[in-house]
């Protein structure tokens, strides 16, 4: 938490955390061309920033794309600003809103977090049942074998499709696999308006990736959720919904229970 605050203290890292959350995923020359700053100056800039895990990055490419990272944002917010009078945090706040909130021009939602665990228990917190009710709620029907199909149960629900599949199962390494599927059946379950619900289904299956890195004592895990129309409704509705899922599997798997509401 020292390295956040450190990294938050200098004005054109803030400059550049803003730069970011009005347009994520920017190579390095983009976020130049925004600043007054020699490339190599930015480029510093960017490993502080990159090291206090407030931006995170991955290769489309040949080019290195940079994307906001909520999750240290995440932590200040629990420890400090839901312990404290709100109105004296305020910066911290509004930082945390800026972080989590992306621009509806954006096709990807990127999260990484740092859990002291180890890739076999990560593997099995995403993929087995008893693990992915207690901090999601939610359940897979599936051997986790490529081009294998998805049957997800949640919360009374149960959605299968034959798109809905896993694309990349490589243990303890990385997942990959389609997101759900919208029906009138999700609508009703989850108390949500049927004509919104409607709109996500009209759009492109999207997908999400798990990334797992081990790193001594504790794993990288980078989560990229993509795949997603211009100005999607859905990226935006699992952009709320992401830190809070992560939170919940990183506190099951450093305390043994799952993450609590206040």
């Amino acid at each position: 938490m020292d390295e956040v605050f450190r990294a938050l203290a200098d004005p054109n890292r803030r400059r550049l955390l803003d730069s970011l959350n009005a347009r994520n995923g920017q190579t390095l020359r983009e976020l130049c061309a925004g600043l007054a700053m020699a490339r190599q100056s930015v480029s510093k800039h960017l490993a502080v920033l990159e090291e206090a895990n407030l931006i995170t990055t991955r290769r489309s490419g040949r080019e290195k794309l940079h994307y906001l990272n909520a999750e240290p944002i995440n932590a200040i917010a629990d420890r400090w600003i839901n312990r404290y009078d709100r109105e004296r945090v305020n910066a911290l706040a509004d930082l945390k809103r800026a972080l989590e909130e992306q621009s509806m021009g954006d096709n990807a939602f990127v999260y990484t977090t740092y859990i002291r665990t180890t890739a076999e228990k990560l593997w099995q917190a995403l993929t087995d049942p008893a693990f992915t009710n207690r901090y999601w709620g939610a359940s897979f029907d599936t051997d986790w074998g490529p081009g294998s199909e998805m049957t997800w149960h949640q919360q009374g629900w149960t959605s299968k499709d034959p798109e809905q599949v896993v694309l990349e199962a490589e243990p303890y390494r990385r997942l990959s696999y389609t997101w759900h599927t919208f029906d009138p059946a999700f609508a009703a379950a989850f108390d949500m308006n049927p004509d919104d619900v409607a709109a996500w289904a009209r759009e492109p299956r999207s997908k999400v990736t798990f990334d797992i890195e081990t790193q001594g004592e504790i794993v990288k895990l980078t989560v990229v959720h993509d795949g997603f129309a211009p100005r999607s409704q859905v990226l935006e509705m699992i952009t709320t919904g992401w830190p809070g899922i992560l939170s919940g599997l990183k506190t099951l798997l450093e305390t043994g229970d799952p993450l609590r509401s206040a």
